[in-house]
């Protein structure tokens, strides 16, 4: 009991940190794209370091990590449209319009595995889109952070798609390693062409940075991963959508001036966070039917 509830705490812990990477992305004054660099590569350095002490590190063949550094390429691009998103808009709605995930997620999953679309997932869908629909009424002078957050999610649901088929063939810590690997070096090369790899860095951004990188990413992933030894998948994930709850309180407290939204926001946002956590509890349910008839 104890076990349970000490990791209980360090997963709320860890959607905390998650939850604080939409505050650090506002305040680090670089351009999403160079952001994302710097994020993945001293987040890929933090794994890599953190294989060779405790030995996780393995080799791959040639299929696998190109599929790895393919998902990886996918994740930086989601990682550069949420940023901007941010910087156009704000945190808020941001984190907001990313909670859609979801929603993208229960349509492509099914068209991967090559399953019919069972109709939770299309009543998820109808209920986010509503959700969305109040957001966009009652702030459409943020309609471009909108759009790009609409697509970060999409993306997200890619990566998270391809993602759950690739845990079942390899540990998590060297998806990570290989997909930080590509995410870092696919911005590094576009950055190369733009010239944006001499921005200058101020000191502060770099504090901002390594705690994007190190805690924010690095750490809270393994982490996430860890509790799950003890936690059930259903614990963890319940626990994950929490983390625009706790992105959002902490923008109003930190930023009050710029955050504070209309109330039609927060009432298409908690429409949208709502279909995710009862989604969840229906696939809960339906997973123990499952089982009981199983047995």
């Amino acid at each position: 009991m104890k076990s349970k509830t000490k990791n209980l705490l360090i997963l709320h812990l860890t959607v905390f940190i998650f939850g604080f990477t939409g505050i650090l992305g506002d305040l680090i004054t670089l351009p999403a794209d160079l952001l994302v660099f710097y994020r993945c590569f001293i987040a890929f350095l933090a794994l890599a370091v953190y294989g060779f002490v405790f030995k996780k590190l393995k080799q791959l063949s040639v299929q696998r990590m190109l599929q790895l550094m393919g998902i990886g390429v996918i994740t930086a691009i989601h990682w550069i449209l949420f940023f901007t998103a941010i910087k156009v808009s704000t945190i808020s709605v941001g984190v907001a319009i990313m909670a859609s995930t979801a929603l993208w997620i229960a349509l492509i999953e099914p068209l991967v595995s090559r399953r019919r679309i069972d109709w939770r997932e299309l009543l998820l869908g109808v209920t986010v889109i509503i959700g969305l629909g109040i957001i966009f009424s009652v702030e459409s002078q943020y309609k471009w952070g909108i759009f790009l957050a609409l697509l970060s999610a999409i993306f997200a649901s890619v990566f998270s798609v391809l993602n759950s088929k690739m845990i079942k063939k390899m540990d998590s810590f060297n998806i990570a390693f290989y997909e930080m690997f590509a995410a870092s070096g696919s911005v590094f090369i576009y950055l190369n062409f733009n010239g944006d790899l001499t921005t200058y860095v101020s000191p502060l951004n770099w504090g901002y940075l390594l705690i994007l990188g190190i805690l924010a990413t690095a750490f809270a992933f393994v982490m996430s991963v860890e509790v799950m030894k003890v936690l059930s998948p259903f614990t963890v994930g319940l626990s994950i959508n929490l983390e625009p709850i706790y992105t959002i309180i902490l923008a109003l407290l930190i930023f009050p001036n710029k955050e504070e939204m209309s109330l039609g926001f927060y009432i298409g946002t908690s429409i949208l966070i709502l279909a995710i956590f009862i989604d969840t509890c229906m696939r809960r349910r339906k997973k123990g039917k499952n089982q009981q008839l199983a047995e």
